[in-house]
């Protein structure tokens, strides 16, 4: 038998530069990817920051009960607070005040009382206990100064159940949550850039599905269930399957024009921008004028509303929050379909 030479054993593999290295475990992708994610966190941070760090009341809607010529020297001095925190304006009586309370028109209102008694404060604890509160500090700090008495009435109280008035806001964002991870499971586990017509259609109608099991869950979890929130089941269900529909509807929209980066763009739109605008963690009379303009426009600001509406307010005022949530059931759809002819009639122009 013969040896063999050095020369001619087997060799391992042979190894690249440090950089080289460096390249095969990070690829250009994964870096995209990673730059991403860092991006995604510093917004979530300044977003939720930003928004909910520093309350303060602006533009309160506010009602004003009094004898006419009071009433308009009260609207005067109430105007003319320093940083605007209310709008008032002069209601009829006070029954008129707790009706359009109830309605959503104000957020609250002063009754003026007889010269030597007290003033009554209406307030909503239902829309939002921070805000209630913030009207009783401002109005007991401006009773104060004209040595006035000052009481509070809690005309829309929340559940004792729903102890920091939290609740919609969570039953909001749940159900959008459910939305966009449903929409990108079924993208992610067949890939994004498989979709068809005929694919797509099926994606939507899964998703029907899916936001009408979510969104009954969700109504029995919050009502029979937890016994978290007043109000039908029939009503939570519909909003739920309106809100789980619209924003799974709009994620496999944006995965359809950009792909798996569609899902990032999603997380921006509804967690890091919807979420904090929402008015859960504050009504949006205490945001920032940013967040409490997009607020009303997106999912998780909408659905809170809606389900705040449906909670304490006997259904009043949710129109323009259900037509947003329509607006994204829609238009994710449209788009999706559309992304997905586009697509299709791409792809076979390449071949």
């Amino acid at each position: 038998m013969t040896q063999s030479t050095g020369a001619d054993a087997p060799r391992g593999p042979s190894r690249g530069s440090f950089l080289d290295e460096v390249k095969d475990a990070v690829t250009p992708r994964a870096t995209l990817l990673v730059v991403g994610v860092v991006a995604l966190h510093l917004l979530f941070i300044a977003s939720y920051v930003g928004a909910l760090h520093d309350p303060r009341p602006k533009d309160v809607p506010f009602g004003v009960v009094a004898p006419q010529a009071v009433a308009r020297q009260t609207v005067a001095r109430l105007e003319k607070v320093p940083g605007g925190p209310l709008d008032p304006r002069a209601v009829a009586d006070a029954a008129t005040a707790r009706a359009q309370i109830l309605d959503r028109k104000i957020d609250g209102a002063l009754v003026v009382g007889p010269a030597n008694g007290a003033d009554t404060l209406l307030v909503a604890t239902g829309g939002g206990k921070v805000l209630a509160a913030t009207l009783a500090t401002l109005t007991t700090s401006l009773e104060k100064s004209r040595a006035r008495t000052l009481r509070t009435v809690d005309v829309v109280p929340a559940a004792k159940e729903d102890a920091n008035g939290l609740t919609a806001f969570y039953l909001a964002v749940g159900w959008c949550v459910g939305g966009y991870l449903c929409a990108s499971i079924m993208v992610v586990s067949s890939g994004a850039g498989r979709s068809t017509p005929r694919r797509a259609v099926i994606r939507l109608l899964a998703m029907a599905v899916v936001a009408a099991v979510g969104g009954l869950g969700g109504a029995l979890i919050i009502g029979p269930v937890l016994g978290a929130l007043p109000g039908g089941v029939a009503a939570y269900w519909g909003l739920g399957t309106l809100i789980v529909f619209a924003v799974g509807a709009a994620t496999l929209a944006f995965q359809g024009v950009f792909g798996l980066a569609g899902i990032g763009l999603v997380i921006l739109l509804v967690v890091i921008l919807g979420n904090p605008s929402a008015g859960g963690a504050l009504p949006p009379p205490l945001l920032p004028p940013f967040w409490k303009a997009i607020g009303p426009a997106l999912p998780p600001g909408a659905g809170t509303w809606a389900a705040r509406s449906i909670a304490y307010f006997k259904g009043n005022d949710m129109t323009a929050s259900l037509l947003v949530l329509s607006a994204w059931a829609v238009g994710g759809v449209a788009v999706t379909l559309l992304a997905s002819v586009l697509r299709t009639r791409g792809a076979r122009n390449a071949t």
